[in-house]
């Protein structure tokens, strides 16, 4: 989404060891073939072997899911709901949702869909200076973005929580940090940064960065954090994107995340240009919904 056309139709200290040579396997997981965020649908073709070692992503959920609830941003009964419908919920995604998750906290292609959700209820409902500031505020009708207006599994009025409540408390390094970062990611459904999130994905980025943030991570951890979740996010536009790096004779998983998630290729005017480029009998499927 441009800035032009910034409404969305509304719907309801760890150590990082695998940066550097690590980071290699980090971005092979681009070249997987997925076909969606479902756990029945394993991924197919050659590439599918190739996967990251380990699904950790550095921070600790806690009770956070409890403490969502309990504040309003979650309606338990509408979040249960919903994934009732799709049958999706393990033992392991209802103790995140019931704010009893111990440990590091563990993505997947199973459960992306589900900490899409989480994270962009944190990211709406933690007190943040780029809601407040940035340009979610300064276009008007801050109601009306698909992140906001969009989150329809909260109590009440979603923008009865905006920036409302303090689930994570940063420092102000922590949140320059943020800052920073959050202006360099993008992703492929739009032409914003997570500085302006103004959809699902980006509101949901910018509760992970937070997060990730005020447990320590470093601004190479974040940026690697964050090109795997857009990776299970997106999957059919990263292995696009990896399909771009291969013609071009770069090695993607040499690439840094950094670079991978930048204007030039996570855009969405930078994937469709990136996707041009590459042979016509590569695979382009149709990106994510912006809604839950």
């Amino acid at each position: 989404m441009t800035e032009e056309n910034h409404h969305h139709q509304t719907v309801a200290d760890k150590g990082f060891p695998w940066l550097g040579a690590g980071l290699g396997v980090l971005a092979l997981v681009g070249f997987i073939y997925y076909q969606g965020l479902r756990a029945d649908k394993p991924p197919q073709g050659p590439e599918s072997a190739a996967y990251l070692e380990g699904e950790g992503i550095l921070v600790e959920w806690g009770d956070l899911g409890r403490r969502l609830i309990e504040a309003g941003v979650i309606d338990k009964d509408k979040f249960l709901n919903l994934y009732a419908r799709r049958g999706t919920l393990s033992d392991a995604d209802r103790a995140l949702i019931d704010g009893i998750s111990e440990g590091e906290l563990k993505a997947n292609q199973a459960n992306a869909s589900l900490l899409l959700n989480l994270f962009w209820a944190l990211g709406l409902g933690n007190e943040s200076p780029i809601l407040e500031k940035g340009e979610m505020a300064q276009y008007g009708d801050t109601g009306n973005f698909a992140s906001t207006g969009g989150w329809s599994l909260s109590k009440g009025d979603a923008m009865n929580h905006y920036s409302a409540h303090s689930f994570v408390a940063l420092d102000s390094a922590e949140q320059a940090l943020v800052e920073k970062v959050s202006k360099g990611i993008y992703r492929p459904c739009c032409d914003n940064s997570t500085h302006f999130p103004d959809c699902n994905h980006g509101m949901a980025m910018l509760g992970l960065l937070q997060l990730l943030a005020a447990q320590g991570a470093t601004e190479d951890q974040m940026f690697a954090v964050a090109l795997r979740m857009n990776m299970l996010w997106f999957p059919d536009q990263y292995r696009v994107i990896a399909r771009y790096f291969e013609t071009q004779g770069q090695d993607f998983s040499r690439v840094s995340p950094q670079v991978v998630l930048g204007k030039e290729y996570s855009s969405g005017s930078g994937y469709r240009r990136t996707a041009s480029l590459i042979p016509p009998d590569a695979e382009r499927r149709s990106g994510a919904s912006c809604g839950v």
